[in-house]
């Protein structure tokens, strides 16, 4: 049996350490996802009763966590052992899903671009649920307060969008003191206040109408405020999604040096160098 023999090293050096430390850090991100979700989920009692997951009608936050935890986990894990161990089948796995990645991510800007109105239809839905589903789950109801705050918005498309949630809503029959309301986040705070007032909304839309409310609350919509600040960041989003997909190509490309054989020779070899060095 013929053994060719490699001048350099199987796998450049700087490839093979760049990948293992970018994926280090991935892997370890993985693992403290995974943790803060399932540390969420006890808090909130679903891992002593799971059937409490089935009883959310709004999205649950912690599943964001725990899936984006998973998979950046399974692929630092595929990187750097692949990375270390030299390891083909690894570093393919990794090289496809990274590739996967990128195609998904393409295809929903695409999607996104084409069917602007349909999406903006579907967001519109989905935070309609959410608004109805506010009080049933903190970890929501945090995510909710916090894009409220943050684009200084009010319901979807105006305060009025709490008379879906039971809490809020303003029928004669509601008992909740929060009748009439809307959340602490639609209120408009005074940068000199050290105390949240979780009350400010109280009895906001017993009367008048939210073109008279924007002394106290944010009348603008939430999808109207991601509608004006997409013009403004459309530069830096596109940056950012540009520059994460060049890394990840980048890392896809990570493959082995030789000598000049064809495909067949170099196949050849690469079987006889694992099975003389036993990798995994």
């Amino acid at each position: 049996m013929h053994y060719y023999r490699y001048e350099n090293a199987e796998v450049s050096c700087c490839y093979k350490y760049l990948m293992f430390s970018y994926n280090i850090i991935f892997w370890l991100a993985g693992t403290a996802f995974i943790a803060i979700g399932f540390w969420a989920w006890s808090e909130k009692g679903v891992l002593s009763d799971l059937t409490q997951v089935t009883r959310l009608h709004g999205f649950d936050p912690v599943w964001g966590v725990l899936v984006v935890g998973t998979v950046t986990f399974i692929l630092g894990f595929a990187g750097c052992v692949g990375a270390l161990r030299e390891n083909i089948c690894l570093l393919k796995f990794f090289s496809g899903v990274i590739g996967f990645i990128f195609f998904l991510e393409l295809t929903a800007a695409v999607l996104v671009f084409v069917f602007q109105g349909q999406v903006r239809e579907w967001i519109n839905d989905f935070f309609l649920a959410n608004v109805k589903a506010y009080r049933e789950d903190i970890d929501l109801q945090n995510l909710i307060d916090s894009l409220q705050k943050l684009n200084h918005c009010c319901g979807a498309k105006d305060p009025n969008d709490w008379n879906l949630n039971v809490y809020f809503n303003c029928t004669k029959d509601n008992p909740s003191r929060e009748k009439c309301g809307v959340p602490f986040s639609c209120c408009i705070s005074d940068p000199a206040d050290t105390v949240v007032n979780t009350q400010c909304g109280y009895d906001v839309r017993i009367s008048g109408t939210p073109s008279q409310w924007g002394n106290t609350i944010y009348v603008k919509g939430c999808m109207m405020a991601l509608e004006e600040w997409l013009p403004r960041n459309l530069y830096i989003v596109a940056g950012v999604f540009i520059v994460i997909s060049l890394l990840q190509q980048g890392f896809s490309k990570f493959t082995f040096k030789g000598p000049n054989l064809n495909s067949h020779q170099r196949q050849k070899v690469q079987n006889n160098y694992y099975k003389t060095y036993n990798f995994i």
